[in-house]
């Protein structure tokens, strides 16, 4: 075997040396990366323009407007109980939780409450629509990383939660049920029997999905330690929701802020998670929706007597006066700051929805990941887009 010479090492040194001055040479300018609006991985129209340096991703911008609907303009030219029908398709998947800070707002002005029956019912009605918005979640943040089955089985059984709101609402997907002092109607008979019936089925639904996305390495690799979000970074951005509380911050609006509803007559657990990444944010919406099930069927149980609706005017008129009122919806903390001047409908409204502020973060929570984390960031954040085009 023949040694290297002295000159041959050196040569080989100055052969290397070159190809690095050749690799300097060569190198590439960023390339921008456009997805969307067009395009299904962006959860709706919704583009996303990224700077990459490589796979990796160096700034990251939401355009948003491409289905902006002008719903704050809308209710202006609305009566009051017409705008029920408007705001339920802003989170169109948890549409009656959407009426609900509404109608408290304007019972707020007008210095009415709904009776007992109707506050208990209204708060059934809203964990249904909690469930029925984030089963899909639950079955769509399996999708985003090449899980088909999950989102087979969240379609499935989240039709047994639309049953149950069609069926006292009228409604499957709008259902406009809200009134001014209470509901439009009483709950059918045989209503509660079902709707525990459901419950069942919605408990063995996280079941599945814990045994078929938690244990999952694939699942695991891909959520854990992506896209963390800090407590305090999370909350300087605006992040309400699951989202804040998969930070470890716990707050919930249902808990410290029970405006005119039942959540403070029953016992209930409000889930954190100390970790902050796509993984504790999937965590934590598992967890609320077992606990939304079973606040269902502690308020069933004790579901009291009486009328569903207070007695107001024929004719809605609102006194003049200002209110705000937000509540913990499905995606986060909703608010509706209602101006009235004494007429049928608003004079303005302004609408603070959970998906806008929570999309805020997304420069920040994106900068130095790689490419196919963007969308398991995008999926863990969990948006509407009329939430937030509104």
């Amino acid at each position: 075997m023949t040694a290297v010479t002295d000159s041959q090492k050196l040569a080989y040194i100055a052969g290397q040396a070159a190809d690095a001055r050749v690799n300097v040479e060569i190198e590439t300018e960023g390339m921008t990366l456009n997805m969307g609006p067009q395009h299904p991985a962006t959860h709706g129209t919704l583009r996303i323009v990224a700077k990459l340096d490589g796979e990796q991703v160096v700034s990251c911008d939401p355009v948003m407007g491409y289905m902006h609907r002008g719903y704050e303009k809308l209710v202006e030219v609305r009566t009051y109980p017409q705008v029920t029908t408007l705001v339920n398709r802003i989170d169109w998947l948890g549409s009656f939780a959407n009426e609900v800070p509404f109608i408290l707002a304007a019972e707020k002005l007008m210095e009415i409450e709904a009776p007992p029956r109707a506050q208990w019912i209204r708060t059934v009605l809203f964990e249904l629509s909690r469930i029925a918005n984030i089963t899909l979640f639950l079955g769509d943040m399996g999708v985003q990383i090449g899980a088909l089955t999950p989102v087979f089985y969240a379609f499935r059984d989240r039709e047994f939660v639309l049953n149950q709101i069609e069926a006292v609402t009228g409604g499957r997907f709008h259902p406009n049920f809200d009134r001014i002092g209470g509901l439009r109607d009483d709950l059918p008979k045989g209503w509660i029997a079902d709707t525990k019936a459901a419950m069942d089925k919605v408990r063995d639904f996280c079941d599945e999905l814990e045994t078929l996305l938690s244990g999952n390495e694939i699942f695991t690799a891909r959520t854990r330690g992506v896209g963390i979000i800090p407590g305090d970074v999370g909350l300087s951005y605006g992040l309400s929701g699951a989202n804040i509380r998969a930070s470890g911050v716990d707050w919930d609006l249902r808990r410290d802020q029970p405006v005119g509803l039942a959540w403070n007559e029953v016992d209930w657990k409000v889930w954190t998670h100390p970790d902050g990444d796509s993984f504790a944010r999937y965590w934590v919406r598992l967890q609320e929706t077992r606990e939304a099930a079973d606040i269902v069927d502690k308020l069933l149980d004790g579901l009291p007597a009486g009328p569903v609706m207070a007695k107001v005017p024929r004719i809605i008129k609102v006194p003049a006066g200002e209110a705000w009122v937000s509540t913990e919806n499905p995606l986060g903390e909703m608010g509706y700051y209602v101006v009235s001047k004494g007429d049928l409908g608003p004079f303005r409204v302004k609408i603070k929805s959970p998906s806008f502020n929570n999309i805020s973060i997304i420069p920040w929570v994106m900068r130095g990941v790689y490419v196919p984390d963007v969308i398991t960031i995008l999926a863990s954040l969990y948006f509407i887009l009329g939430d937030i085009d509104r």
